[in-house]
């Protein structure tokens, strides 16, 4: 019986049924066989390969007909898993038009699922005209090795209160979509964060939520009115 590849929609209904979603990053023919074998669902073809195949210090040299090469092996090593295509750098930075084009290469000659950008705010018009065009998004936070000039290279990131926590949230109706706690104490506002999702509130519910003063947990308050675009201290 022919295995039926998992879509977006598919992970996404894990994801409301509360379901753990695991991910694991291929690079060839035969570690794709091995991890589509162990139930993977999410397999990345990621810009990685720029320092575990080729030997880089950064991802930076990896160009897109490299990507490509490497998802084609990947998907002819898979049956199920839904395949995530990273678009290298400056493939998507440089124009809207410029970034349709590249992702639409990646979906067509690498036959990958969707593609995967790294940024935040700044690169959701981009995200937007994607999806519009019917190629499906995976975003990225967090430490984003593109950057790594940028940053200073690899580095410990979050060292400030306005990088600790970042929430994304939907634009139209401002549901809690996810968020990104980096630091020691992140586990003290993962409950929160659970619930939240859970409860699927909004922007607006967690603002009427008190949070003590002075406490870690104001950090999120901070988050979610940054999201929204009304910080008041960060």
């Amino acid at each position: 019986m022919k295995l039926q590849r998992l879509s977006v929609l598919d992970i996404v209904a894990m994801k409301r049924r509360g379901e753990r979603i695991a991910a694991l990053t291929a690079y060839d023919y035969t570690s794709a066989q091995m991890v589509d074998a162990a139930g993977v669902p999410f397999i990345l073809i990621g810009d990685t390969l720029g320092m575990v195949v080729q030997g880089h210090d950064t991802t930076l040299p990896v160009t897109l007909d490299q990507i490509i090469y490497h998802a084609q092996m990947v998907e002819r090593g898979t049956r199920r898993a839904l395949l995530v295509g990273d678009l290298p750098f400056m493939t998507y930075q440089i124009s809207l038009e410029d970034a349709l084009r590249n992702a639409a290469r990646l979906m067509k000659d690498g036959r990958v699922n969707a593609v995967k950008i790294e940024g935040g705010a700044e690169i959701a018009p981009t995200v937007e005209r994607l999806v519009q065009a019917g190629i499906p998004v995976c975003g990225h936070l967090g430490f984003t090795p593109q950057s790594t000039h940028a940053k200073g290279g690899p580095r410990i990131q979050a060292r400030d209160p306005d990088q600790a926590v970042k929430l994304v949230a939907d634009a139209q109706f401002g549901e809690i979509l996810g968020v990104h706690i980096v630091g020691p104490e992140a586990t003290e506002m993962i409950a929160e964060v659970a619930a939240l999702k859970t409860l699927e509130a909004t922007l607006d519910e967690l603002f009427l939520t008190v949070h003590a003063h002075p406490t870690l947990a104001e950090a999120l308050l901070e988050a979610a009115l940054a999201a929204d675009g009304r910080a008041l201290h960060l």
